[in-house]
């Protein structure tokens, strides 16, 4: 069973986008256009990305181009969504997404879990590279929101002899884990509350339940642990003051 195209699709999607426009209005939500432009935008990046999915399918290394796209604009969107400027704190959110994406990924396919075929490559690693972006814009925006409210608590700190790298783990750390809670609970959850998209990918692509849950169990298990690297190193590149937002260098001195 599938979604075919044809103007059943196009009806659902109309009501949809107008259910949440209406209520977002109603309840004056400031997301009501947002909502709208989303779909648009969800619609026309989805078509040209399925014609490039189409040859990337063929030969892995036009997979690994592929995921390594993908890769680039979600470092792109965790930096527009946590405040980062400039190419150092770029580079630091690129270092800290890959750190968590690149091990699992080695471990899922060069152990022969999943074939190196553009089909196994695409959807695994998007996957994966995805809930790399997320965890990161959450971790970013807790600890940066965490460092602007606690100023104080961070010069104690230093005052107390502490360095500016433990002075700024000491901020962050207590709700570090917070970023991780959401995967986890997804995990926690799986079957019984919502079945993920890896678990219907498979059934819908012909495979068997066994199949689909074996795929879904991968996939999530592999997020838990990238995430954990993900969060893990981001602290340490805020402690070295690469990730940050330009405010927080500066107010952050040493």
């Amino acid at each position: 069973m599938t979604v075919e195209l044809g103007w059943p699709l196009a009806v659902a999607l109309l009501a949809l986008v107008a259910l949440g426009m209406t209520v977002a209005h109603l309840a004056r939500l400031p997301v009501r256009a947002a909502i709208g432009w989303a779909a648009v935008r969800a619609g026309l990046q989805l078509m040209v990305v399925s014609l490039i999915v189409g040859v990337a399918l063929s030969n892995p290394w036009l997979a690994f181009a592929f995921v390594a796209l993908m890769f680039t604009v979600g470092v792109i969107t965790t930096g527009r969504r946590t405040g980062l400027k400039g190419i150092r704190p770029h580079l630091a959110a690129a270092l800290a997404m890959a750190s968590g994406a690149v091990p699992v990924l080695a471990i899922i396919f060069l152990g022969g879990t999943a074939p190196l075929t553009g089909p196994a490559i695409v959807p695994i690693a998007g996957i994966i590279v995805g809930n790399m972006m997320t965890v990161h814009t959450l971790v970013g925006r807790r600890s940066f929101d965490e460092l602007r409210q606690h100023v104080t608590e961070y010069e104690a700190w230093l005052s107390l002899g502490f360095t500016r790298d433990r002075a700024i783990s000491g901020v962050v750390s207590p709700t570090l884990h917070e970023s991780l809670l959401p995967a986890l609970d997804q995990t926690r959850t799986v079957g019984l509350v919502s079945l993920p998209g890896a678990y219907i990918g498979v059934l819908l692509g012909g495979g068997d339940p066994w199949a689909a849950a074996a795929a879904q169990v991968l996939v999530l298990v592999g997020i838990n642990a990238a995430q954990v690297i993900v969060v893990t190193l981001a602290r340490a590149l805020m402690a070295a003051g690469w990730l940050l937002p330009s405010d927080l260098q500066e107010r952050l001195h040493p």
